[in-house]
C-alpha cells in the first residue's frame, strides 16, 4: 500500500481486511504481542539478524545500534520495537512522525530520555524537516543544539543526551533521505507472511483468546488474511463471534468459511471494495486499460481510495496491472470472478489497432 498523507484512512479503517489498526485492534494487539524474539512468529531472517545485534550489544554492555524497520502496516514493526526494549531490559517511549512537527517537539522528547532507553518513532518518514535534521546529530553524537532567541541574537546551546536506541518504523522507506537512513546501524525490511506462518499466528492468538479452533479452521482464516498478522487476528475475532452465536463456539473450516462469507471476505482475501473494482474493470471496461479517475467513478469511491486502499493488494495478487495507458485486468482476475475474457481481446481485454 501507499500510506502517505493522501490516503483515505477512514476507508482503510472501515475495512475488515484493512491493514490500518483501529482502537479495537490496538487493544487486542497489546494482549497478543509476543514478549521476546523466541515467541515472535515469522520474519526469520530479521529475527536472526536482530538477535545477533542485541546479543552483541548486551555482551559489550552498550546500548543497541539504531534500528530501522520498513514494511507494510500490520507486519509487526511496533511489536519488534517492544521486543528490542525487553531484550535490552530498557524502557521504551513511543511516538510518531506526524506528532513531531517542530524541532522543539523532538528536543523535548530527546532531553527527557534515560540512558539506554528505546525511542520508537513510527512513520518516521512523516517527520518535519527541521526535526529530521536535529535527529541526525542526536543519533550520531548524542547531542542536540537548542536555539534560544530569534534573529541575530539567537544562541545555540549544546545539550548532551544519554546514549539511547532509536527504532524507526516506516511504510515508505524510499521517502527517507539518505543521511537519515545511513545513521541506522541495522536496517530490516518486513515481508508479508506465508500462509503457514499465519496459521501459527492464528493458533497462538486463538489460544490466548481462549478460542477453540482446529487446523482446518486456522488454515481457512490464514488463507484470507492477505499475508498480514493484524488482519489474521481481526478475522479470527469476527469468526469467533460468528461461532459463538451461530455454532457451539468451536471454529472449523465450514464455520470459518461461513463467517467470512457473512463479512464478504472471499477465499483469496478480497472484500467488497476489491471485487467492486475488479467487476467494474471487467464488466464495464472489458478488462481495460481504463483511467484511475474513470474507474473510481464507476465504483462510487474517491480516486485516492481506489489507488491507495484497493489497488495495492490487487496488484500484489496479480489481479490488476498499472500501465501507462491505465489499469488493466490480468487473466487471473477473469478466472477469479468466473468470467470469460472477450474472444478477440489482446492484452488487458482490448482489441489491438487492427482489430485482431
Amino acid at each position: 500500500m501507499n500510506w502517505d498523507d493522501t490516503t483515505d484512512t477512514d476507508a482503510a479503517e472501515d475495512r475488515l481486511v484493512g491493514s490500518v489498526a483501529d482502537r479495537e485492534d490496538q487493544a487486542v494487539e497489546a494482549a497478543l504481542r509476543p514478549k521476546d524474539l523466541g515467541e515472535f512468529i515469522g520474519q526469520e531472517k530479521v529475527r536472526e539478524q536482530l538477535d545477533l545485534v542485541l546479543r552483541a550489544a548486551r555482551a559489550r554492555g552498550a546500548t543497541a545500534d539504531h534500528v530501522l524497520l520498513s514494511g507494510a502496516p500490520g507486519l509487526g514493526k511496533t511489536t519488534l520495537s517492544m521486543i528490542i526494549a525487553a531484550e535490552m531490559d530498557a524502557p521504551i517511549r513511543i511516538t510518531s512522525g506526524p506528532a513531531i512537527q517542530h524541532a522543539g517537539d523532538l528536543a523535548a522528547i530527546l532531553s527527557s530520555l534515560q540512558e539506554g532507553e528505546v525511542l520508537f518513532l513510527d512513520e518516521i518518514h512523516r517527520m518535519s524537516r527541521p526535526a529530521e535534521e536535529m535527529l541526525y546529530m542526536a543519533m550520531e553524537d548524542f547531542r542536540v543544539d537548542v536555539i534560544v532567541g530569534k534573529g541575530p541574537g539567537a544562541t545555540a546551546i549544546p545539550l548532551e543526551l544519554p546514549p539511547f536506541t532509536l527504532v524507526g518504523a516506516t511504510t515508505r522507506a524510499g521517502l527517507l533521505p539518505p543521511p537519515l537512513r545511513d545513521r541506522f546501524g541495522f536496517t530490516a525490511h518486513m515481508e508479508f507472511y506465508e500462509p503457514a506462518e499465519l496459521q501459527r499466528v492464528v493458533h497462538r492468538s486463538a489460544h490466548l483468546l481462549d478460542v477453540e479452533i482446529d487446523t482446518a479452521g486456522a488454515t481457512e482464516i490464514a488463507g484470507r488474511s492477505r499475508g498480514t498478522p493484524r488482519i489474521a487476528n481481526r478475522l479470527l475475532r469476527r469468526v469467533r463471534d460468528y461461532a459463538q452465536v451461530k455454532a457451539d463456539g468451536v471454529i472449523d473450516r465450514p464455520i470459518a468459511s461461513a463467517a467470512l462469507a457473512v463479512y464478504e471476505v472471499d477465499a483469496r482475501g478480497l472484500d467488497r471494495l476489491d471485487r467492486a473494482v475488479l467487476e467494474a474493470l471487467l464488466k464495464l471496461f472489458g478488462g481495460g486499460p481504463v483511467g484511475l479517475s474513470t474507474l473510481a467513478v464507476a465504483v462510487g469511491e474517491e480516486r485516492e481510495t481506489v489507488e491507495e486502499v484497493a489497488e495495492p493488494f490487487l496488484v500484489r495478487e496479480g489481479l490488476l496491472a498499472r500501465t501507462p495507458r491505465g489499469r488493466v485486468a490480468t487473466p487471473a482476475a477473469w478466472a477469479h470472478l468466473g468470467l470469460t475474457p472477450p474472444r478477440a481481446a489482446g492484452a488487458g481485454g482490448q482489441q489491438d489497432l487492427f482489430g485482431t
